[in-house]
């Protein structure tokens, strides 16, 4: 079974930083594409950013683009979300997703449908 586990939320003010981290501890990263989504209170969960399963290629929601950076470590099985200059607006819980990309290393995805595993979330709380 697939278990992703999201760490690195927390508490902070409005211009801040944070780095959340994903792990799969028994999945074989390299062969799945990974996203990140957000979902606030009273809020669907949205797109925040995604990234190919080499690496390569990334994709980031309007909302968050020059101010996020998604990276990845297949050797540590590991996906990063580097979330600076943070803003009130960008407080909600943050998931990570995966989903097997058989496709090629190039390819990202950015719809929730479109992942099957899911991790449990870790909540970011942005103060102004």
């Amino acid at each position: 079974q697939v278990r992703l586990v999201e760490s690195g939320g927390g508490l902070l003010q409005a211009g801040g930083s944070l780095r959340l981290s994903c792990a799969a501890p028994a999945l074989t990263f390299t062969a799945y594409a990974v996203g990140w989504f957000r979902q606030a209170p009273g809020k669907e969960r949205e797109f925040v950013s995604a990234i190919s399963r080499s690496g390569g290629t990334t994709s980031y929601a309007d909302s968050v683009q020059g101010r996020f950076t998604i990276s990845r470590d297949n050797a540590q099985n590991t996906v990063y979300l580097q979330m600076n200059s943070l803003k009130p607006e960008d407080t909600a819980v943050y998931y990570c997703a995966a989903r097997m990309d058989l496709l090629g290393g190039s390819s990202y995805y950015t719809r929730r449908s479109e992942y099957g595993y899911w991790g449990q979330g870790t909540q970011v709380t942005v103060s102004s």
